[in-house]
């Protein structure tokens, strides 16, 4: 009889550890599918799409003077000496450019990295020889521009006209010019490049890609214009320069 109850004893205590070994196994993997599907179900934070700044624009001298021969002037131009004494000062070649109604006119945008060194380098005695050297006849100018906007996407349009005026105010003429942008397309005037002096924004020069040059004479002509520089606020008689495309550098 005691046998028995051992037996039985035994028996049930061996069932008991089994069932209790086998809820723990079940319990293991029970908290080993909780925390794999709690890792597959949870996803990295979405990053912040990054932001590129614009590209800081390049401002630029511009040199007008007359030559008495244009091709001794660009041969002499584009010596390498004379190229390293420009980038010395901050200068890179951008366009150069010849008059429509004078071919010996002659037109050069640099871009420019210090308006200081430009205005010491155009001040000094050897480029002042170095101009006459060229052909250059006559005084030359000078203008340093701080850029505000530049296109220099490709297009077929050669011809160029560059509108230099005075304005009251920046901020008001700003306005009336960008309001007008539609207008100068219809009378053959693309918006390609603006400026002002680099210490004087009441000072202002343009430059547009001519598409049609009979529509834009007569724009520059017409009272439409007229009244509407008048409102922008622009001082004085504009001067305009017709030129075509020669040489633009990378």
């Amino acid at each position: 009889m005691k046998q028995v109850r051992f037996l039985a004893t035994s028996f049930a205590t061996s069932m008991l550890m089994l069932l209790s070994s086998c809820n723990s196994g079940d319990d293991k993997k029970t908290e080993e599918t909780t925390t794999n599907t709690a890792t597959e179900t949870t996803t990295a934070p979405e990053k912040a799409p990054e932001t590129t700044a614009p590209p800081k624009l390049s401002n630029v001298m511009v040199m007008q003077f007359k030559v008495t021969d244009f091709a001794k002037w660009q041969s002499k131009y584009e010596l390498k000496e004379r190229d390293s004494i420009r980038r010395a000062s901050g200068l890179t070649n951008y366009v150069v450019g010849r008059g429509l109604d004078d071919p010996k006119k002659v037109i050069v945008f640099l871009k420019m990295e210090d308006a200081n060194k430009a205005k010491a380098l155009t001040a000094s005695q050897g480029m002042k020889d170095r101009m006459k050297e060229a052909g250059v006849t006559g005084a030359p100018t000078f203008h340093y521009l701080e850029v505000v906007m530049d296109d220099n996407s490709t297009i077929e349009q050669t011809n160029r006209l560059m509108m230099t005026h005075k304005v009251k105010d920046w901020d008001a003429w700003k306005k009336e010019f960008d309001d007008h942008k539609q207008v100068r397309m219809d009378a053959g005037l693309i918006d390609r490049a603006l400026g002002h002096d680099i210490n004087d924004n009441h000072q202002v020069e343009i430059v547009f890609a001519v598409t049609d040059m009979a529509k834009a004479k007569a724009f520059l002509q017409s009272k439409d214009l007229k009244d509407k520089m008048e409102k922008a606020g622009v001082e004085g008689k504009p001067d305009a320069f017709f030129y075509n495309i020669v040489k633009m550098y990378q």
